[in-house]
């Protein structure tokens, strides 16, 4: 059976005291800390030399080596000597194994703090060479889509016919969900402040508007760049893992006509139609509150939606839309395709496009806004 390690100091004599180890010093067993021992000879005075006695030491492992080496660096700090030469010949080998070379200064890496200024530097830099990345994949995109428009270009039709399902089909339980959601906060966020002035029949302007042109496209946008644009980036960024797209290089196959094109003309594809069912639902989420808070007919909604909205409305929201699908598609594959070796790099991949994303949806929406707003659109 295995007893705690134990120290004792057994003699002080002019200065030289001899320390005591006692019982197995191994991993598994309670053994003194480097402070209680220090703390101990700290109260000895005049102190110069220290000797270790192993006469009653039992079993021993790496532990025990260990805690000569602290102890020793501990010691040479108050110029203290240690001698541990009566210790086992195993434990004088791995000593004299582990103080063989001494550690090298420039071995232990400095850690450089950067300034404020140099901070903004880097980023600014790091943001350059990101816009450049992304302007080299939107030519390769470019690239990719002359190839097919004259036909050139290679992909199984039963992989785009799955990636339109899982951008479009798929998605409308959540796309239902949101919009309806957005649609009752839009009326009833309008319904407080209309009721002062007597105009509750506007609530049915301020939503269809509010959807078809704005939030429908947005909204959409958004949740495509957390569901879809997520998922472009984490299966491409496996694939990339998997030296899987290195394969399709080898056997001649283009990665960006085999697997991005697909994906971005799918959501291309999808996105407007998502952004239409969107405004629809969002608008009936605005019926909800009118019928419920307002004592709106549905034939007074539907009357007062048809007068508000244009087609131009439509229109805006649908271009929206498609931009944004490109965007996301794009931001989603090059994530994907500039993923990393390992594991970890698929979930940075991942986490870079859905921010990516909703980042530059709104900085674009932002910038159409104005744009409608300058052209009186």
């Amino acid at each position: 059976m295995l007893t705690p390690g134990h120290f004792k100091i057994v003699s002080n004599e002019q200065g030289k005291i001899t320390l005591q180890l006692s019982g197995d010093w191994v991993i598994g067993t309670t053994i003194p800390a480097i402070s209680t021992i220090v703390s101990e000879l700290e109260q000895q005075k005049n102190i110069t030399h220290i000797l270790i006695n192993s006469d009653l030491l039992a079993s021993w492992d790496s532990r025990l080596v260990s805690f000569i080496l602290l102890l020793n660096s501990h010691l040479k700090k108050t110029n203290i000597t240690l001698d541990y030469s009566t210790l086992p010949l195993g434990v004088l080998s791995l000593i004299n194994l582990a103080t063989a070379v001494p550690i090298r200064k420039d071995a232990v890496k400095s850690q450089h703090h950067h300034s404020f200024i140099e901070l903004i530097g880097i980023k600014a830099l790091n943001s350059l060479d990101e816009i450049k990345l992304f302007t080299g994949f939107i030519g390769d995109v470019f690239l990719s889509s002359l190839r097919f428009t004259q036909g050139n270009i290679r992909f199984r039709k039963q992989d785009f016919w799955l990636i339109v399902q899982e951008c479009g089909p798929d998605a409308l339980p959540i796309i239902t969900l949101i919009s309806l959601l957005m649609g009752l906060i839009l009326a009833f966020m309008g319904a407080i402040q209309l009721r002062l002035f007597g105009a509750d029949i506007y609530v049915a302007n301020l939503v269809a508007i509010g959807m078809s042109r704005e939030m429908g496209a947005m909204m959409t946008a958004i949740i495509m760049a957390g569901r879809t644009g997520a998922a472009f980036a984490a299966k491409i960024g496996t694939m990339q893992v998997n030296e899987e797209i290195d394969a399709f290089k080898t056997m001649g196959i283009a990665a960006m006509d085999f697997l991005v094109l697909p994906r971005i003309l799918a959501l291309i594809l999808m996105m407007p139609l998502l952004t239409i069912y969107s405004d629809v639902i969002g608008i009936l989420g605005g019926l909800i509150v009118g019928l419920g808070m307002l004592d709106i007919s549905v034939i007074e909604y539907y009357l007062q939606t048809q007068q508000s909205i244009t087609l131009v409305d439509w229109s805006t929201g649908i271009f929206k839309s498609i931009v944004f699908g490109l965007l996301i598609a794009i931001i989603g594959c090059m994530s994907g395709v500039q993923c990393g070796r390992s594991a970890s790099a698929v979930g940075d991949a991942t986490t870079q496009a859905v921010v990516r994303s909703i980042v530059i949806i709104i900085v674009v929406d932002a910038i159409f806004t104005l744009l409608f707003q300058t052209l009186g659109i």
